[in-house]
Parts: structure tokens; C-alpha cells; sequence
């Protein structure tokens, strides 16, 4: 099987382009400062910390920019927990578990900010606002990726919050530069997305004057008509946020940065970091838990993902460079690697299949199996007779000896989960990148090290896809390595369970056709073969 797909010509050139560049640095990289010397002394704003890119980034902005000043992290009040409790559970996470043991005083850089994305003027107080007025790079990563959210909340946090983030950045006299995260999928209407600005659906200040004013039944009945050309509430809203940068570009020294189906990371602060189901780690995970056994899509689609440290190194570097261009000027960089490397579903449900032979999941319910079907039909059978009907069976099972029943409804979010992606798993898109390629041609020769992302073009597909697994193992589903044994043993089991099971049900029926309607004449040999047998 060929998992990797990319040209070994045009890895070749551009390796040698970074080192032939980089060992005579250009003019312009000769004049500007390297990455570490940029940031340093720095006050930053970081909004959406507490998601996976934004964790991803604070670490390695910490790690290998530890010069600068502070960071400012908007965090909002959850559960009871405050946000200064909420920083404190943040960087406790294993993530953060290399700068504990290198240098646990950086901690002390990170300074929690109350407010919300929602709300007009970020929520901030006048206190926060004069506090943070020295602050001269934000990273602008806060979003709600909910494909279900309703038109208000989607608007007022990837829109609305958007522009309120602008609001903010004027009044900063030493601003160098605002990224704004928006995603490759902003305009999911166009196969073929380019490093540009794209024409707008509606008019985003009309559209939240639309949410502010009307109530929330209104709203309900207005979205579909509003909407009804985009797949869900988040790419419209994510497509409106960058209408608002585009028209503030002339004001603040801004960069669009649209990340693809960012994953576990490849390296950095280790191999195999995942916080969430996202992507193919779903799909794998579903798959070893024996949960998933069929889904509906295109096999041969491509997974067009970016590992999050190669994400979270391009956004350095971007807003780095950003910072030493025209003020006017607007980059845009798609952070994609599809067209030099990719891997179809079916590939890498393929790989899937073999890596859960080698590193099984403990807390599998069944032996994994199923696959990929194009027909709807066919899927919707199969989830009916192999996903649903076993499910309610074991719930039942699992109510009979005192337990709470839970398959059936986690079968029906995997199914509901399926029908929101379909637009995403049957479609191709075709994303430019020349940017994101170029931005490492820009690095000088100290900051290759620390911030050169081009190795994964090179990287062992089947090696990360292992690390991935091995990840989502850990820091998805609370297993350790030394469980693998027990786990193969348990797969053997459910395999061979599987197979009794299986054989049982096909007997049946066999049994049952051969009596009802005596194919053959079979039933009759049969019988009388009994018969004889019990006479003799």
C-alpha cells in the first residue's frame, strides 16, 4: 500500500532551496532580527488558549521564545472554576510536562485575563485593558468549531468576536502584528482555494446586526435561508470573519493564517500530543474500540491533515515575518500539505487495522472490523444490524447487572457525527500553499533548528500514525504503554468471540432457509439422516 504521495523531486528542490537560501541569507532575513530575538521582551495576547492549537502554541512559545515578557491569556470563568484555577489545570496537563522539568519558572510568564470572545469588548475590564496596553503581537485563535451551534452564538463568537478583537488591537500603540486563525474550509463552495481573499456571501455587519436584534425563534427559522449554501453555521461564520479582516487590513498590520484538519503533533514538545477526536483520530479510535464499523464517505478522499506542532511553528514564523512587512499588506497563508503528501480514508482505516493488531486500546468493546462504504443505504443497514442492534443487546445486558447503559446513545452521536461531516467526506478540495511552503525559505540559519517544519515532508507516515495511536491511547483514553500485552490478549478473545458469534448467527441462519424453504431438497436429506441416525 502507498501511503505517502508526493513528488520526490519537489522535496529534493525544496530542501535544497531552504539550505542554499539560508547558507546565504537574503538581504532581507540579514536585516531582520531571528525568531527568539523578535519575541523577546514581548508582552503577547493569545485568545483560544485553552483549545488545541492555542495549548500547542503557549508551549512552544514558552519553549523556545523564553525570553519574552509575558502572555496574556483570555480565559473565561467554567464549571466554578476561576480563570486563574483554570490556567493552573492548563498547564498541569502532560503537555506541559518538558518546561516543568526544564524550566518551570516560564509559568510564571503566563498571566490569566478574564473575559469572553462573545461579548462587546471581549469582556474585558478597564483595568485588564490599560494592563495589557503594551501588548504588540496577538494570536487571534479562539473559535467555536461546533458544526451544530445556532446562528447567534456562532456569529457572536467567530464574527462578531473578530471584529471586537480589531476594536482592541487599535488601541495598541506598539501593535506589530494580528493573526487571525480562520480555516481552510472557509469557503468549502470552492474546490480549488487559493492564498487570497474570496468574495464575501453577505455583509458581516449586517449579518450581526441580524443576531443582536432578533430573537432567538426568529433566528431559528432565518437560518436556513441564510445559510442554506453552506454546510453548517461554522465555515459561514469562519468566511464572515475574514471578511473583517480583509476590511481592516489597512488599519492594523494583520495576517490570515487557515490552518486544514490540524492532529496529533509529529515531534514537538513530543511525538504523539492529542486532546480531541478530531480527524483521523476519531475515525482510528472508533475503529479500536470496536465501536465504528461502518461509515459513509468517499474511500478514496483525502484526508487533507496538518500535524499541529508544523501548524503552531508556521504561525510563529508568519507572524514573525508579518512583523517586518508593510503595514497595508494582508498574507494569507493555507497551512496544508495534501499536494506534496496525503493519505485517503481507506488508507488510513488500512493502517488503522494494523496498528490495532500491534497496539490494541484496553477498553475495546469488540473486535475492531467494518470499513468504508460509498452507498448510503448499504451504510445505514449496517449501522442498524452491526452498531445500533448490538449496542441496545449489551445495554440491556449492562442494565441487568446494575450498570448505566450507554452504547446506543454514543451510537447515535457517531451517527449524527457521520451525517454533519458528510459534505467533508465526500468532497475533494484542492488547497494552494505557495505561501506556507515559502515561509521557511525566510528562516535564518539559528532559527532552522527550533522552527523549520519541512521534515514532514519526509516523515514516516506509518510511524506517525503509531505515534498518533499511542497518543490518543495515553491522552484520549488514560492507557499506558505496559497495557499492550493485556490488550493483545483481549483482542485475541474478542476476535475469536467474534468469530463464534459470527458462525453461530450464520448456522441460524442457514438452518432457517434450508427448513423454509427446503433448498435443494436438503431438509428432507437432512431430517432423514437424522432419523436414521436416531433409529440406529
Amino acid at each position: 500500500m502507498r501511503i505517502i504521495s508526493h513528488s520526490d523531486t519537489i522535496v529534493s528542490r525544496i530542501k535544497s532551496e531552504i539550505f542554499e537560501i539560508n547558507r546565504n541569507e537574503s538581504e532581507w532575513t540579514k536585516k531582520v532580527p531571528s525568531i527568539p530575538e523578535f519575541y523577546s521582551n514581548r508582552e503577547l495576547f493569545v485568545t483560544g488558549a485553552t483549545g488545541f492549537i492555542g495549548k500547542v502554541l503557549i508551549e512552544k512559545l514558552l519553549r523556545s521564545c523564553s525570553d519574552l515578557k509575558c502572555i496574556y491569556i483570555l480565559l473565561r470563568p467554567k464549571k466554578g472554576k476561576s480563570v486563574d484555577e483554570r490556567l493552573k489545570q492548563l498547564i498541569e496537563l502532560p503537555l506541559f510536562e518538558p518546561i516543568k522539568n526544564f524550566k518551570p519558572q516560564l509559568f510564571d510568564k503566563l498571566i490569566p485575563i478574564t473575559g469572553d470572545v462573545t461579548e462587546i469588548n471581549l469582556g474585558l475590564s478597564d483595568s485588564d485593558m490599560v494592563r495589557m496596553k503594551n501588548v504588540s503581537v496577538i494570536f487571534h485563535s479562539a473559535a467555536s468549531v461546533r458544526f451544530d451551534d445556532t446562528l447567534r452564538y456562532a456569529v457572536f463568537m467567530n464574527t462578531r468576536g473578530t471584529r471586537e478583537i480589531m476594536k482592541f488591537a487599535k488601541n495598541l500603540k506598539n501593535i506589530k502584528v494580528l493573526m487571525h486563525v480562520s480555516t481552510t474550509y472557509s469557503h468549502p463552495e470552492l474546490k480549488t482555494v487559493n492564498e487570497v481573499i474570496h468574495e464575501p456571501y453577505v455583509d458581516w455587519k449586517k449579518t450581526i446586526e441580524i443576531c443582536e436584534r432578533f430573537d432567538d425563534n426568529i433566528l431559528s427559522i432565518l437560518t436556513q435561508q441564510y445559510t442554506g449554501f453552506m454546510p453548517n453555521t461554522y465555515t459561514f461564520t469562519k468566511a464572515l470573519a475574514e471578511q473583517v479582516v480583509a476590511d481592516e487590513k489597512d488599519n492594523l498590520p494583520l495576517a490570515l493564517f487557515r490552518p486544514s484538519i490540524v492532529i496529533a503533533s509529529m515531534t514537538e514538545p513530543f511525538p504523539g500530543w492529542i486532546d480531541n477526536f478530531n480527524g483521523p483520530i476519531g475515525l482510528l479510535v472508533g475503529s479500536g474500540l470496536g465501536i465504528t464499523r461502518t461509515m459513509y464517505c468517499d474511500p478514496d478522499n483525502i484526508a487533507d491533515f496538518t500535524p499541529v506542532d508544523v501548524c503552531v511553528k508556521a504561525m510563529i514564523i508568519s507572524a514573525w515575518k508579518r512583523a517586518h512587512e508593510p503595514k497595508n499588506s494582508l498574507p494569507i497563508i493555507n497551512c496544508c500539505l495534501s499536494n506534496y503528501r496525503n493519505a485517503t480514508l481507506e488508507q488510513i482505516i488500512d493502517m488503522g487495522k494494523s496498528l490495532m493488531n500491534d497496539i490494541p486500546i484496553q477498553k475495546m468493546l469488540w473486535a475492531p472490523g467494518g470499513g468504508l462504504t460509498r452507498c448510503r443505504f448499504k451504510n445505514f443497514l449496517k449501522v442498524i444490524f452491526v452498531q445500533l442492534l448490538p449496542a441496545l443487546i449489551i445495554d440491556q445486558i449492562l442494565k441487568a447487572f446494575g450498570h448505566k447503559p450507554f452504547l446506543a446513545k454514543l451510537q447515535r452521536k457517531i451517527y449524527e457525527a457521520n451525517l454533519a461531516l458528510d459534505y467533508f467526506i465526500l468532497n475533494n478540495w484542492h488547497f494552494k500553499n505557495d505561501n506556507f511552503m515559502a515561509l521557511c525559505l525566510h528562516l535564518k540559519l539559528q532559527d532552522l533548528k527550533a522552527f523549520d517544519f519541512h521534515s514532514f515532508l519526509t516523515y514516516d507516515l506509518v510511524l506517525y500514525f503509531r505515534n498518533a495511536s499511542l497518543g490518543a491511547r495515553k491522552f484520549l483514553l488514560g492507557e499506558e504503554e505496559d497495557n499492550i500485552l493485556q490488550a493483545q490478549t483481549k483482542l485475541k478473545r474478542l476476535k475469536l468471540l467474534d468469530a463464534i458469534i459470527k458462525t453461530f448467527i450464520y448456522c441460524i441462519l442457514f438452518w432457517y432457509f434450508l427448513i423454509k424453504y427446503d433448498t435443494f431438497g436438503l431438509s428432507r436429506i437432512f431430517c432423514g439422516l437424522v432419523k436414521r441416525y436416531h433409529d440406529y
